[in-house]
């Protein structure tokens, strides 16, 4: 596809190429939140007995390939949709469909989880306020921004991941400081937990769960429409973005273990102010509270973003209504209906439970990922004819093992998870069968 300087839709509005490299790993990194660690760290704690560092290592082994077979997608198919559309070019508009309505089921939460914790973070701090209110307000104003336009979203994030990374700063000084003091100090503890919970497979159920703060490489991806140059600077923001916020979970995971042992907390949603007050008191609580309300604003931002793209381009394609999702505002050039619709989905936020949701977000990306790295070895290998070593390397090897890991966290996921996601992918599959097909018409043709 040329990268011209806009991508037209059949409305004849178009999205804008205004991002860099340096904005789209920022894109990433905003997506992602750096001081995510902290949304399941007491969940995955607790679950995997005090090894969340070791379990974040264990799932950015397996992002890691999976970034490489997102790296290879976008090259081959510089457009918007993600998994969708590489599964869609590659296996057929059928398990195309399907692949993007498991996207969805992680895409459409990922807000919602942000604004979840919003609203548990600030009601903790303001416990006059209803929990609901923080949540509505948050919706709101992330709407409103993403509507105006992607350049918006842009910078708004890149100033909230300064912030963090200020906190970050903080944290690592003042834990380096106290931990000084300690002259029994055993950093392999991080890593071989409180015996609470032995062996792999508590290990691997928190690496499943923590796919989800993974999911920022994978949202680069839906920016390759609105990117300068795609085909080089989409995957290399790809890569950056998944070692740098891997490298950093892990050390932030660390680093909280180190200051306040074991996988028991008071409140497991909200362990990180427990470690907050354990480090250095109600002030350092404060600081953290607000920069991570920030941090969450800015993924919730990021996240209806990426989303509203995905059910745009389907909408393009025809496999959702095209009168309300596959065209662009003429005055914002931005998919209002998609964004919108991301917005009243995310009002679930106000009856959910985080690990739940979290779990849920994990089943999605699980099922993405397991398609990209499968449409690589289809669409580079399959397709063609002779190739060499090294193609069968990259293309072929690569993606297994990213396929391989990636079904290694699938056993790990809760009954409850596979129940529900199961669900949604039965839902889908409906959908498709009876909707798209009662006319006996095929995708293209359904909505015109």
């Amino acid at each position: 596809m040329p990268t011209n300087p806009d991508v037209s839709n059949a409305a004849g509005h178009t999205l804008r190429r205004v991002l860099s490299l340096p904005a789209l790993v920022l894109f990433g990194l905003v997506y992602m939140v750096p001081l995510t660690v902290f949304t399941t760290y007491g969940v995955v704690t607790q679950i995997s007995g005090g090894r969340t560092a070791l379990a974040y290592a264990a799932t950015l082994l397996a992002m890691l390939f999976t970034a490489l077979s997102y790296g290879a997608m976008v090259k081959k198919y510089p457009s918007t949709g993600s998994a969708y559309a590489y599964a869609s070019k590659s296996f057929g508009r059928t398990p195309g469909f399907l692949a993007g309505w498991s996207l969805l089921l992680d895409y459409l939460f990922l807000p919602m989880i942000n604004y979840l914790v919003i609203g548990i973070y600030l009601h903790q701090s303001m416990p006059q306020i209803p929990v609901w209110v923080f949540i509505v307000a948050a919706i709101s104003l992330v709407t409103v921004l993403n509507i105006i336009g992607i350049q918006s979203v842009s910078r708004f994030g890149n100033l909230l991941v300064v912030a963090q990374i200020v906190f970050i700063l903080v944290f690592i000084a003042l834990a380096w400081h106290t931990l000084q003091k300690q002259p029994l100090l055993n950093l392999a503890t991080p890593f071989l937990g409180d015996n609470s919970a032995p062996g792999w497979s508590p290990l691997l159920a928190g690496a499943a769960i923590l796919c989800l703060s993974f999911l920022g490489f994978d949202a680069v991806s839906t920016m390759a429409e609105e990117a300068r140059r795609p085909e080089r600077d989409i995957p290399l923001a790809v890569i950056f973005t998944t070692i740098s916020a891997g490298v950093l979970f892990i050390l932030l995971a660390t680093v909280s273990q180190l200051i306040l042992p074991g996988s028991h907390f008071q409140q497991v949603d909200t362990a990180a102010n427990e470690i907050m007050q354990a480090l250095a008191g109600k002030m350092l609580v404060a600081f953290f509270t607000a920069t991570y309300v920030a941090g969450a604003c800015g993924s919730a931002l990021a996240s209806q973003a990426s989303v509203s793209r995905i059910l745009y381009c389907m909408g393009r394609d025809g496999v959702l209504p095209r009168s309300l999702f596959g065209r662009l505002s003429g005055r914002f050039q931005t998919p209002v209906c998609a964004i919108v619709l991301v917005s009243a989905v995310s009002l679930l936020a106000l009856v959910i439970s985080l690990e739940t949701l979290a779990s849920l977000i994990s089943f999605g990306a699980l099922v993405a990922f397991s398609t990209v790295n499968l449409a690589v070895i289809k669409s580079y290998l399959l397709d063609g004819g002779r190739h060499s070593l090294g193609a069968y390397l990259r293309y072929g090897l690569l993606p297994l093992i990213g396929f391989t890991l990636i079904a290694w966290l699938w056993t790990s996921l809760s009954t409850l998870t596979l129940q529900i996601g199961m669900g949604w992918l039965l839902l889908g599959s409906t959908y498709y069968l009876f909707f798209l097909r009662r006319k006996q018409l095929n995708p293209q043709q359904a909505f015109n």
